[in-house]
């Protein structure tokens, strides 16, 4: 770990993802948190093209590393996110539940499974879990074996740490136990609309957190109900500012130069999922492309295919090969640790913005969609060969807590045969203001008022207010 200059007292935020990179540095939130008060970065190392430019930003930047964690830390872990999973029991923790059972495939890994769940079957209740969370505390402070992020905070003395990414927290949680272990307040930023529901147990407690709307409030709230409802803040996501700010926005014949395509000819935008969730996709994206070319009579639209850039993405190479008749723009991001780049900012939104229809399976693009006003399609089918008995349900999707309100606001578009499918595209084209009223409406009652491009802004004003008032916290506990 090195830096060049070190603050006294102040913010010390941890970017452990390389999404976390993207939401509070590109879009410009770290900065102005650090015009206003001293800030320290902790962050993943991408690549050094990436941390130059992190470098460049930040005058106390410090390298986050990934260390072996002892065996009876893992355990803990593994137990309070199963026992944590089987009490809350909701769709999306059925479907994980259902992923771990089936990655048991031999007898000494279903052996495994099984004393697992017997394990962590006395813990299955509010306060099981509230006993397994404060041990897990206490454990991972005291048996980590990893004094230099003790030895940090010392020379740092922040009076906040800020996790910028709650769900990527592996990395980041000796950092976090650390804080606590030296009784420095601890804030977190609950990184996506899904996450509640359908991942694991948030460990350990923060001190705040800051959420993306009241509805994710609400959910927090009402899992974890020994938080107090002042602390958890508002503050909308940065991750969509990008779709709000002109800066971002390139003409049509810049965009489809930059891809290769047709601007006359009308752009069905594809988003994939993550290849081992969703099975079978390289058929749907077939099948698109043949539906599309039924449709002469609408100026025989193009399908463009958004390649998510976490997961295997080789089971797309074959398609590649195989049609040149769909577009596959490069999603520019690094590997290691998962991390956008500011080009991909800027191709992601006007891939939205250029859209004529949009498809996906469930996804966060859905909304985004939306919030560039376009006809929005989920595929509500599975592809011709898949065995639900084998591969997962990816219908099963659209009943999970997060996305259900989706379907239900009338926005999105759930076609169930291939057939619907064509019709849908049909009249996306034809009629694009159709469900424009449940589009907008979707997005009132979702963000409120916190799709405008400034969400950063707010969220840095936010960990600018935390970080006097924890400063007036920790000088009075020095004073006594």
């Amino acid at each position: 770990m090195s830096s060049t200059t070190a603050p006294n007292r102040g913010l010390l935020a941890i970017l452990p993802r390389g999404e976390a990179i993207r939401n509070m540095v590109y879009t410009g939130a770290l900065q102005q948190v650090a015009a206003e008060a001293p800030l320290a970065v902790l962050a993943v190392k991408p690549n050094e093209a990436l941390w130059n430019g992190l470098s460049a930003r930040f005058d106390a930047l410090y390298e986050l590393t990934q260390r072996p964690e002892p065996w009876l830390v893992r355990a803990l872990r593994e137990e309070l996110d199963l026992a944590h999973g089987r009490w809350l029991w909701s769709k999306g923790a059925q479907a994980r539940w259902e992923w771990r059972e089936r990655e048991a495939v031999s007898p000494r890994q279903r052996m495994k499974r099984s004393l697992k769940k017997l394990v962590a079957r006395p813990f299955i209740n509010r306060p099981g879990l509230e006993l397994l969370t404060m041990a897990e505390g206490w454990v991972s402070r005291h048996h980590a074996g990893d004094d230099r992020y003790l030895a940090l905070l010392r020379q740092l003395k922040p009076s906040l740490v800020f996790n910028a990414s709650h769900v990527h927290s592996n990395v980041a949680l000796p950092v976090i136990h650390a804080a606590q272990r030296l009784g420095i307040p601890t804030a977190t930023f609950i990184f996506s609309w899904d996450n509640l529901t359908s991942q694991g147990r948030i460990y350990p407690p923060s001190d705040y957190y800051l959420v993306w709307n009241e509805s994710l409030r609400r959910d927090l709230l009402a899992i974890y109900r020994q938080i107090d409802p002042a602390q958890v803040l508002v503050t909308g996501t940065p991750q969509f500012d990008f779709h709000f700010r002109s800066e971002f926005a390139w003409s049509r014949a810049e965009y489809c130069a930059r891809i290769g395509a047709d601007p006359a000819r009308p752009l069905v935008v594809y988003s994939t999922g993550m290849a081992n969730h969703i099975a079978g996709e390289p058929a749907l994206l077939a099948l698109t492309a043949d539906l599309l070319r039924g449709m002469t009579d609408l100026g025989s639209p193009q399908l463009v295919v958004r390649i998510l850039p976490k997961g295997p993405q080789e089971v797309f190479d074959e398609i590649r090969k195989t049609r040149p008749d769909i577009l596959f723009p490069t999603v520019d991001w690094e590997q290691n640790w998962l991390t956008p780049t500011i080009d991909d900012a800027f191709l992601l939104s006007n891939t939205l913005r250029h859209a004529a229809v949009g498809i996906n399976i469930a996804s966060t693009i859905s909304l985004e969609l939306c919030m560039f006003d376009k006809p929005t399609i989920n595929i509500g089918f599975l592809p011709a060969g898949l065995d639900p008995a084998q591969d997962f349900d990816f219908t099963r999707y659209y009943d999970f807590e997060h996305y259900l309100p989706i379907i239900s606001s009338g926005a999105v578009q759930l076609a169930r045969t291939p057939e619907e499918l064509a019709w849908m595209i049909r009249q996306a084209i034809l009629s694009p203001a159709d469900h424009r009223r449940e589009r907008e409406g979707l997005l009132k009652s979702f963000f409120g008022h916190t799709l405008d491009g400034h969400s950063s802004e707010r969220l840095a004003a936010q960990l600018i207010d935390l970080t006097r008032e924890t400063d007036q916290i920790m000088k009075r506990r020095q004073t006594r």
